[in-house]
């Protein structure tokens, strides 16, 4: 019996052993510049991580970064049960979640990158293209206001609707009156289609269309917001967000959990960057750090040579 003992416990350490060093071999194949990588992206960012990832390719060939875009609850379910290990989200980690992370000996390395906004719009056709903040959190208390004849989200795990909820206050959205599609292209398109109805998607939707979404996105209006505590609209532009004037405004993060110096490493670090930065500030977004700008001041003007 000592002896099958003996060749068991042998046998199980060799295993160990192999599997540790299979583990060893995959994370040394992979720097912070070189091998492959899944992102699991919030969806309602997911043109901005689109154009990083296409400018980070294309710096570093060696490098393959993979997008997987999912809703805000898949993500996070996802990224606690370890099935991803480096997320785009819309919002930070919570003490409860850090404390998950805490028994399981993982250290989060969680890295601010731009500031997002959400965005409302409504049909061309409208004439008002102002609204008030507290109107549309009314109305998801369920209260009934006569310019919203309906409130249409991208999905109901979305991070949108777990923003807004939060801002009203209500742990479900009324049964009547709220909308849910799939992604912020379908909100897009059926509100270009319907009149009174008010969508609620990121930003970066609109500013960066895809090709086939063109016409429907001239046919709605972004609308100014009045806060809960202003009485002046300001719309989701990146000066307002600046200033930190618009209302429906929110941070963005990428959070790596591989536990190792690997790639999520060399990703967070190019989004948090100077080039990453620079890929935001051309788009709707703010980026967390403003890249600076380097003047040629002369001081003379010189004459043009006859």
């Amino acid at each position: 019996m000592l002896k099958y003992s003996k060749v068991f416990g042998l046998v199980a350490f060799v295993f160990l052993f192999a599997m540790c060093n299979q583990k060893s071999k995959n994370e040394s194949e992979e720097t912070i510049l070189k091998g492959s990588l899944d992102v699991t992206v919030d969806e309602t960012v997911k043109p901005i991580v689109d154009d990083q990832v296409a400018v980070f390719e294309g710096t570093y060939y060696d490098a393959k970064i993979n997008v997987k875009p999912k809703s805000e609850v898949e993500l996070i379910n996802d990224l606690l049960n370890k099935k991803a290990k480096v997320v785009v989200t819309a919002r930070n980690l919570t003490q409860e979640e850090l404390k998950r992370f805490e028994k399981s000996k993982i250290n989060p390395r969680v890295t601010p990158f731009a500031i997002d906004a959400i965005a409302l719009i409504s049909n061309k056709s409208n004439n008002d293209t102002l609204i008030a903040l507290k109107s549309v959190l009314d109305f998801m208390q369920g209260k009934k206001e006569t310019g919203i004849k309906g409130l249409v989200f991208d999905n109901p795990n979305s991070s949108t609707v777990r923003y807004m909820k939060d801002l009203a206050k209500v742990k479900d959205i009324p049964a009547t009156g709220v909308f849910s599609f799939k992604t912020n292209d379908e909100v897009i398109k059926f509100v270009s289609e319907n009149e009174g109805m008010i969508g609620v998607v990121g930003v970066n939707w609109l500013s960066q269309p895809s090709a086939n979404m063109a016409d429907f996105i001239e046919k709605v209006n972004i609308l100014g917001v009045k806060g809960l505590n202003s009485n002046q609209y300001y719309y989701p532009s990146q000066n307002d967000l600046a200033e930190e004037k618009y209302p429906l405004a929110r941070d963005l993060f990428i959070i790596n959990c591989q536990g190792y110096t690997g790639l999520g490493m060399g990703f967070s670090s190019f989004m948090a960057g100077e080039i990453g930065q620079r890929i935001i500030l051309k788009s709707s977004l703010m980026p967390v750090k403003v890249p600076g700008r380097k003047l040629n001041i002369r001081t003379q003007i010189l004459k043009d040579k006859e």
